[in-house]
């Protein structure tokens, strides 16, 4: 249920139209995550900031997939990436004090209030332009890192300011824990991905382990397991930097990324213990084990 704001004794988070406030929370709870129950821990302002971000960055992921109305299939290529830099533009209007709507308006307070930067909105519509273009099937290192990057990184880069801390040391959390989710992401969807087409496992270690570059192929090839161990010891490798970083970081301003963090490192250790032997496999995470994760996220 969404919180009501506006009477004489509570004013809005970041000056908002409840009104407003309360579309953009429906959108991030019709998303069915548990994104919106995560960031309960924020207070109100922090929250609806990262409230908007999530919704813009769920409205052009649906984009990018095709589970936008009238955008499903591959012949529909050119009007994903029409609506793609419709969002750019919509953006830029933005960053020019012209929104046009509830989503609008709430983007554009957080983007005043927590000095957000354009750079990082059009980074994350970049990476679903990467998707909406054609699946990706085998990116060499740097099309993948610069995936990571677009896709994942670039929204701790907005997360982190809202969190609370700008400081360099709070890039290098956006950087390496936006490639630590995004390998475990890829780690955990191989077959998901595999069945619509898409291999997002670097083609140079695909070569190096005789792994055809073919989504289906890849999966029954015995060299598979060992390019999923190397990408999951860079993910741990990120994991393990992102910490670091945290450490340097104002500590109340981390509490959402560590709490993140946790969760996905929960997801791939349940990953290495299921083997790389067994993709096909769902790796379930029970709540005790991202209880675990947590604590050793805390414990970093």
């Amino acid at each position: 249920m969404a919180e009501i704001y506006g009477t004489q004794d509570e004013p809005t988070p970041m000056g908002c139209d409840p009104v407003d406030l309360a579309r953009v929370e429906a959108i991030v709870r019709q998303a069915g995550t548990s994104f919106a129950a995560g960031m309960r821990i924020l207070p109100p302002f922090r929250r609806y900031g990262m409230y908007a971000i999530y919704a813009f960055c769920r409205m052009v992921d649906d984009i990018a997939d095709g589970d936008a109305p009238n955008l499903r299939g591959a012949e529909h290529a050119s009007a994903r990436i029409e609506r793609l830099n419709a969002w750019r533009e919509r953006i830029a209007r933005l960053y020019a004090d012209k929104p046009e709507d509830a989503l609008d308006r709430v983007l554009h307070a957080a983007i005043r209030f927590f000095s957000l930067k354009q750079k990082d909105f059009d980074a994350v519509i970049d990476g679903m332009t990467m998707d909406a273009e054609g699946a990706i099937v085998a990116p060499d290192e740097v099309t993948l890192d610069l995936y990571c990057d677009r896709v994942a990184s670039a929204v701790g880069r907005l997360s982190v300011h809202v969190f609370g801390d700008s400081s360099k040391h709070a890039e290098r959390v956006a950087y390496h824990l936006g490639r630590a989710l995004q390998l475990t992401n890829i780690l955990r969807d191989v077959a998901e991905d595999a069945r619509i087409g898409r291999l997002y496992l670097p083609k140079e270690l695909l070569a190096r382990f005789d792994v055809p570059a073919d989504p289906q192929k890849a999966l029954a090839a015995p060299g598979l397991a060992g390019v999923m161990k190397i990408i999951s010891v860079r993910a741990r490798d990120h994991f393990r930097q992102a910490f670091a970083a945290m450490k340097k970081c104002d500590r109340k301003a981390m509490v959402p990324a560590r709490l993140m963090g946790g969760c996905y490192l929960a997801i791939l250790d349940s990953l290495e213990r299921r083997g790389w032997d067994h993709v096909r496999t769902e790796a379930s995470v029970s709540k005790v084990r991202k209880a675990v994760g947590v604590l050793q996220a805390f414990a970093a």
